[in-house]
């Protein structure tokens, strides 16, 4: 059996009914491999007159991977950033000591109804990295590479698998890989990374003989081949990567190994010290209720 525990998932209100489904960090399995959050949100049609953007915010101590199958997003960034996302792109920031970013609606979109569809993880930075400079990485979905392997068609998004290599750069072993199956298609998944994880975005799976439905997240066992079905076709993603180098604290959009620089983080952006991006002024306050340290994801 290749499953070794699944998770259903949570759904999450973002603001303004932009419902997510968030299936990382779980009381039962905080991460996987440097993956720390892992939230899909959509097929939703977004309308003319429902604003869903996300105002400035800021970041430390992770990545954020943004990917999507249908819609578009613009990204800036105290980096002065700016940058339209695209389905099929792999889009990699890096916050290290502290970065702050916004993602809108892009102007050509504004007065129209689409289709947003998409999935945003988090990977928590090595410890030797944590405070390095932020950065912002767009890798189009032309450079993404996208291999056959027997039914299946799998685009490498990050790391390598059945002989392609992303060009995506990590700090750390990770895969992500994005995989469809046609009806009646089936891939032996071999253990490409210490720690697993398969999420069906769209259609139920079979992993090992046992159901996985859309929406839920199967984490495998440590070094197993998954025996991986599907009767109506389907489309997933695997995660994977190597396991944290050390325990992380994790509140609001901050990620650390410290939680005393949680504790610092949370004072900056209150007090402004955490920069802007460039036209905008608006910004996500701190929640109402303050970071208590509680135990590290481990």
């Amino acid at each position: 059996m290749a499953i070794q525990l699944q998770l259903a998932g949570q759904e999450k209100d973002l603001g303004g009914g932009f419902i997510v489904r968030r299936l990382l960090p779980a009381a039962r399995q905080r991460s996987v491999g440097p993956f720390i959050f892992f939230d899909h949100f959509g097929p939703v049609t977004e309308q003319p007159d429902i604003n869903h953007d996300v105002r400035p915010h800021p970041h430390i101590g992770l990545a954020t991977v943004t990917y999507l199958f249908e819609g578009g997003m613009m990204h800036r960034d105290s980096l002065g950033s700016t940058k339209l996302i695209e389905p099929g792109a792999i889009n990699w920031m890096t916050s290290g000591r502290g970065i702050v970013h916004s993602e809108r609606r892009p102007d050509s979109l504004r007065g129209s109804s689409y289709v947003m569809h998409g999935l945003q993880l988090w990977a928590a930075l090595p410890q030797a990295h944590e405070e390095d400079e932020p950065s912002f990485a767009h890798t189009p979905a032309s450079a993404i590479p996208e291999v056959r392997v027997g039914d299946a068609q799998v685009r490498v998004l990050v790391g390598q698998a059945f002989g392609a290599v992303s060009p995506v750069a990590t700090f750390s072993r990770t895969l992500y890989l994005d995989v469809m199956l046609p009806a009646g298609g089936s891939l032996e998944l071999p253990a490409l990374a210490a720690e697993m994880a398969l999420y069906p975005v769209q259609g139920e799976l079979s992993v090992g003989g046992d159901v996985l439905a859309a929406g839920a997240m199967a984490v495998l066992e440590p070094g197993s081949v998954a025996a991986i079905r599907s009767a109506v076709g389907g489309r997933f993603v695997v995660i994977g990567g190597e396991p944290l180098d050390a325990p992380r604290h994790m509140w609001w959009n901050f990620v650390s190994s410290r939680k005393e620089r949680i504790l610092q983080a949370a004072e900056d952006w209150e007090a402004g010290r955490m920069g802007r991006v460039p036209g905008d002024d608006e910004f996500i306050p701190l929640p109402p209720t303050r970071f208590t340290p509680p135990e590290p994801i481990s």
